[in-house]
């Protein structure tokens, strides 16, 4: 009697230091590009989240925070072990970051197999957000079509009569071209998909030019973006037909893009000078400890991290209650950098505004972007109807 009586208080006190141990601390793994042709876009969602995080005194509901960073190198493959590691290994709490859709879809499982949340900061793909919906999986950035879908619609209202497309033969690409068709409503004069890894586009160039179309249309993100561009100026077709894109030309392209990106339009949901007072704020805080400007990419990390922040604080610490994190995730009780009017929908994809901007000179003499109109309020992606695998 003696003994089971030792035993048992031997697990009770083992119980109580496992529990107190997790009631100390959150564990995030934030996984994205740190190396390589895109470690820019890295660069802006770290020093985002971690804004976010000292803002929050590293601490969320009283847990000291601590983030582990994972580099995917742009590599499916890479990123799938990077994951396995701080799921398996690490055992993080919650798992987040993630620019590129294909390296994103390639982790997915092992953390929604281990009813862990992954909540991306970009990526949104098509088929998570519809008929593969997860419950666990949440998109704070975008669903891939939301951006080129308003711009598809813009073009039409502005009577555009033909539009040539380009993006990167993968998920987003596909997803980028498939939003603008549906916005645009007509047939494009062409749709071409070049290589993620792709550097020189004189050829897509010469079939543009023989073309004609009336407006170009483009989804080239990072690297791809500044050759893009800057070979689109160096051909001359920058005075002959209007560029418009999507996460291509941002904060993380722009200066490498140089003068050939003044006077281009693209629409995103998110413009530094929105006039929100949580924005405000954010680029002040940002722009002062690290001396750039935030583009799209930082100002969906720091919503993330505010975002896990108002969970884990709705929850009030109890990380192991997945379904009630899940359900505090979901009502994304938090002031957005992007306006109040943001939310999730039942697909777990952001509702959100779309905004026509310009790359101007700004009065420092540097280029910036302006916002020239809201192109569409409150956006509900394409896909939401056909997702059957989230209740509630």
């Amino acid at each position: 009697m003696k003994r089971l009586w030792i035993a048992l208080c031997l697990a009770s006190v083992l119980g109580a230091t496992g529990t107190t141990a997790l009631a100390d601390e959150i564990k995030i793994g934030y996984v994205n590009t740190f190396s390589g042709p895109g470690a820019i876009l890295g660069k802006h969602y770290r020093d985002a989240f971690e804004l976010a995080v000292e803002e929050l005194g590293g601490k969320m509901a009283g847990l000291d925070v601590k983030v582990e960073y994972g580099d995917d190198q742009l590599k499916p493959e890479i990123a799938k072990t990077v994951v396995e590691r701080m799921v398996e290994r690490d055992d993080v709490d919650i798992v987040a970051g993630f620019n590129f859709s294909n390296v994103l879809l390639a982790s997915l499982k092992t953390v929604t197999d281990a009813n862990k949340l992954l909540i991306s900061s970009n990526a949104g793909p098509s088929n998570l957000a519809g008929e593969q919906c997860q419950p666990n999986f949440f998109s704070v950035g975008q669903q891939n079509d939301g951006a080129s879908e308003a711009l598809g619609r813009y073009l039409k209202e502005q009577n555009v009569e033909s539009v040539y497309a380009l993006a990167p033969n993968y998920q987003a690409g596909r997803d980028m071209i498939a939003g603008l068709k549906r916005g645009f409503g007509k047939e494009l004069v062409d749709e071409v998909y070049t290589q993620l890894s792709q550097t020189d586009f004189q050829p897509e160039l010469s079939q543009i030019r023989a073309a004609k179309p009336a407006a170009v249309f483009v989804f080239m993100p990072g690297g791809n973006g500044i050759n893009f561009v800057k070979q689109w100026a160096q051909a001359g077709l920058n005075s002959e037909i209007p560029l418009y894109s999507v996460y291509s030309v941002d904060h993380t392209t722009l200066q490498a893009i140089g003068p050939s990106a003044e006077g281009t339009l693209g629409v995103s949901q998110y413009v530094e000078d929105l006039p929100f007072e949580a924005n405000q704020k954010f680029i002040k805080k940002f722009v002062d400890r690290y001396g750039y400007y935030p583009s799209e990419y930082a100002a969906s990390a720091y919503d993330t991290a505010m975002l896990i922040n108002s969970a884990v604080v709705a929850t009030q610490g109890k990380l192991d209650d997945v379904d009630a994190l899940r359900a505090a995730v979901q009502k994304a009780d938090f002031e957005s950098v992007r306006g109040p009017g943001f939310k999730l929908g039942k697909n777990h994809m952001p509702i959100q505004n779309y905004y026509l901007r310009e790359t101007v000179k700004k009065e420092d003499g540097k280029l910036g972007f302006v916002t020239r109109g809201t192109v569409v309020e409150n956006y509900v992606d394409h896909y939401g109807a056909q997702c059957t695998n989230i209740k509630g």
